[in-house]
């Protein structure tokens, strides 16, 4: 039996470091691999054979690299920081914050958690059950949204917290919910005042949030191809078939260790970004990508989508949805589209494609239909706001996106907002 076996290995916050990568991409193909992929919460999956699953872990093991097999008990931490420098401006937080903030997060977390610059919409700020978000006014603070775990409550914590207790914060919050499982874990009537009450701040450099947070307008950058910042270069680098060769990554790490000034990242678009080239190492990097024929420049209508992590049939609905739109020339800037095809999993979208079955039998379903739900104001960090239209089949689903990414238009450029069906829905940001 061939690739059952799924393992992932955390880079937190998106942050990779090369040489970790690298010896991770030597196990990878001593295991006969010829290519990785990255996840929407940033992380790296490969899968193997089962043959192969005990030399890997071993190898693994030996390495000192943590990973999990067919599991996602440790969710990987969600950052800003690919963003950082490249699309976002007017901000107090820096790369080496990031860095400090992140390694005092230096425990096996069970919930998952975003650590978020406000002044940016490149990545979510939201997917996470605890998700911090900086304080746009407030130097060093931070505002707190709780998700509570297999529910789509989110409750905005009352006060702001100082950057030197995110972490030992996010620790007390997951043992409060995780020991409360009743109170806060899948149940809808999840009350966050109450969890306010039995952690409070008092005993963390806190003050009161002066007002709730308002969620900046959403704009996707594009996010692929050699762009200037500066008097530096990024990289952004996107895969159609979501799939990294190994080879072309190991030469990836290789020219890094190279340069010595880079960063290298993964990003919440399964992509990866490359930051801090400079002038004369640009030949470089455009002679990696002419060897291994890496395409840059793809149309927005395919790097607007966000898909299911390890779904098949999620990848394969969005190449046909993006051939529809191509096919049609339709305009897609600015609009983030999901695809959802499981039942709990967190997609990030401005428009969501959610499949469901008419028959489900356990764990096996039958005859797929297609609903489109749309975000309040088409904003992927809102709640979703009404259903676009429902019980699709799909045949005629591609022509209901486009209808749907036109009434993004409408909505941008008239002001006003169209409901095709008047029903409210309120679970599609429902996961793990």
């Amino acid at each position: 039996m061939k690739n059952n076996n799924t393992i992932k290995v955390n880079f937190k916050g998106g942050i990779i470091d090369p040489g970790i990568l690298y010896n991770i991409l030597v196990v990878a193909r001593k295991a006969g691999l010829l290519y990785v992929r990255f996840g929407l919460r940033q992380q790296l999956y490969f899968d193997v054979d089962i043959e192969e699953v005990e030399m890997v872990s071993a190898e693994l093991e030996a390495l000192g690299i943590s990973y999990e097999i067919n599991e996602e008990k440790y969710p990987n931490i969600v950052s800003s920081f690919p963003a950082e420098d490249i699309f976002i401006i007017n901000t107090w937080i820096s790369e080496n914050l990031y860095k400090e903030i992140l390694s005092t997060f230096n425990y096996a977390h069970r919930l998952k958690i975003n650590i978020s610059d406000a002044n940016q919409s490149f990545t979510p700020l939201l997917t996470g059950n605890i998700n911090w978000v900086t304080a746009p006014a407030e130097e060093n603070y931070w505002h707190l949204f709780i998700r509570f775990p297999k529910t789509n409550i989110i409750y905005e914590w009352k006060d702001l917290i100082h950057t030197n207790d995110l972490s030992a914060m996010s620790v007390l919050l997951e043992e409060t919910i995780l020991q409360n499982t009743t109170k806060y874990y899948d149940n809808s009537e999840a009350n966050g005042d109450e969890l306010y009450e039995e952690i409070k701040s008092g005993s963390f450099t806190s003050k009161p949030s002066p007002a709730p947070l308002t969620f900046p307008p959403y704009k996707l950058p594009y996010y692929e191809g050699m762009n200037r910042y500066g008097s530096q270069y990024w990289l952004g680098i996107y895969r159609r078939d979501e799939l990294f060769s190994i080879e072309f990554l190991k030469e990836v790490c290789d020219l890094l260790a190279k340069t010595g000034t880079t960063t290298l990242c993964s990003t919440p678009w399964k992509t990866i970004i490359i930051k801090g080239i400079i002038e004369k190492e640009r030949k470089d990097w455009n002679s990696l990508l002419d060897k291994y024929q890496i395409n840059l420049r793809h149309a927005a209508n395919e790097l607007n989508f966000q898909v299911d992590d390890n779904s098949l049939d999620a990848l394969k609905l969005k190449l046909h949805l993006v051939k529809y739109l191509n096919d049609d020339d339709t305009r897609s800037f600015g609009v983030c589209i999901g695809i959802k095809t499981k039942r709990r999993s967190e997609v990030f979208s401005s428009i969501l494609v959610r499949r469901k079955p008419l028959i489900r039998l356990g764990k096996l379903e039958f005859f797929h239909v297609y609903d489109i739900l749309c975000a309040k104001d088409y904003n992927p960090n809102e709640r979703t706001d009404f259903v676009f239209s429902s019980g699709n089949p799909k045949f005629v689903l591609a022509e209901q996106l486009r209808r749907a990414i036109l009434s993004f238009y409408r909505r941008s450029t008239e002001g006003t907002e169209e409901q095709s069906d008047t029903s409210k829905q309120t679970e599609y940001m429902l996961s793990d």
